[in-house]
């Protein structure tokens, strides 16, 4: 059985993960900056000393690098490419500041988008980060960057993940998807990873 490190769990389990990972041969371990979400380990995406090197075979991350600060991105994801074994890959999905910014040039900074389990989001939520969570008093909700798919790859690249493979998703998702090998691979194994774990477009 395969083993991923779900980065940033909150209260969510393998099966709102991807539908990839959401099967009998992935055991999923829970990683958390915060106690209350009753992780498999505590501890933060630029400090993942609790996770052995090269211990899993992959990393989910979902809406987490985007509560980082630009110069901890690299830090993290170099900490995502050192615990997956050699043949390991990375999915990371987070907010699509293209499309969110499509919003903002038509005036609808302070707009619903949609609704989330959360309540309606904003352009400024997904911007700054939830403001009904940070209001009661969940900070770690803030965000203190962003990305579009071309920064993105271009993170995951310099950080050492030779392939890359990133699509994304406008309204109604406005979300980023991106697939990435520890070690070069195929076209072939890009796509097949890609067909697994990212979402469909409708």
């Amino acid at each position: 059985m395969r083993t991923f490190l779900h980065v940033g769990c909150g209260s969510k389990r393998k099966d709102q993960t991807t539908a990839g990972f959401n099967t009998p041969d992935w055991q999923e371990r829970r990683f958390d900056i915060d106690p209350a979400a009753r992780p498999d380990i505590v501890g933060t995406m630029t400090d993942m000393s609790a996770v052995a090197s090269a211990s899993v075979n992959a990393v989910f991350s979902s809406h987490n690098i985007e509560h980082l600060y630009p110069h901890e991105v690299p830090v993290a994801l170099a900490e995502f490419r050192r615990v997956l074994t050699p043949d390991g890959f990375v999915v990371i999905t987070c907010p699509d500041l293209q499309s969110v910014c499509a919003a903002v040039a038509e005036d609808k900074l302070d707009d619903p988008l949609y609704k989330s389990p959360a309540g309606p989001i904003s352009p400024l939520d997904i911007l700054y980060g939830h403001r009904a969570s940070m209001q009661r008093g969940n900070l770690f909700m803030a965000h203190r960057c962003g990305f579009t798919a071309k920064v993105l790859i271009a993170a995951l690249r310099a950080a050492g993940f030779t392939s890359v493979a990133c699509t994304k998703r406008a309204a109604p998702f406005f979300d980023l998807y991106a697939v990435a090998t520890r070690e070069p691979s195929s076209r072939e194994v890009l796509e097949q990873l890609a067909q697994l774990h990212f979402p469909k477009r409708t």
